[in-house]
Formats: structure tokens, sequence, C-alpha cells
């Protein structure tokens, strides 16, 4: 089973959710080590990583050799242009 990397930032982010929503996305998390594969591959830009729904939220990560690594997490309506920000800063 894969690892589970979260940056310091997201994983605050978290966190401060309320409980319930919290248990939603730890279980999405739970769902994603289980299975890399779970979530949707992201296209263009974005190609390499991949979206898991919560709900009216998404988690964005990337799966590569034994590891998965949590980018992004928040509501849909923002979470592919912060997405964006967070990986063509990281480049």
């Amino acid at each position: 089973m894969p690892n589970l990397r979260v940056p310091e930032d997201v994983a605050a982010l978290i966190r401060g959710l309320h409980p319930d929503l919290k248990k939603k996305v730890r279980a999405a998390l739970a769902a994603i080590v289980a299975d890399p594969s779970a979530g949707k591959a992201l296209k263009a830009e974005l190609a390499g990583l991949r979206s898991y729904r919560v709900g009216r939220f998404r988690v964005v990560y990337r799966w590569e050799a034994q590891e998965v690594q949590l980018v992004a997490f928040g509501p849909r309506s923002a979470i592919y242009e912060e997405t964006w920000r967070r990986v063509s800063k990281g480049r």
C-alpha cells in the first residue's frame, strides 16, 4: 500500500474543517491510498494529477512510485486554478 504525503499547509486546512467534512476527507484519503487510481485523471496543464470528489470539494493528488502526494484540497469552484498556481510555482 502506498504512503501518503500531505503538505503542512494542506494538512492545516483539513484540520480546520467542520468535523463532518473532516471525516469525509479522511475517508476519501483512505480510499485514495487503498486505490490510487480511484480519482479522475486531470488533463491539459494538470496532466499527471488526479482529482477525487468529496461532495462539492476536490482532493487533488499525484501518484508515483508507492507514494500518494496530496497537492491541494478545496471547493470545486476554485481548486483547479489553485492547483495550477501550486504546480507552476513548484516547477
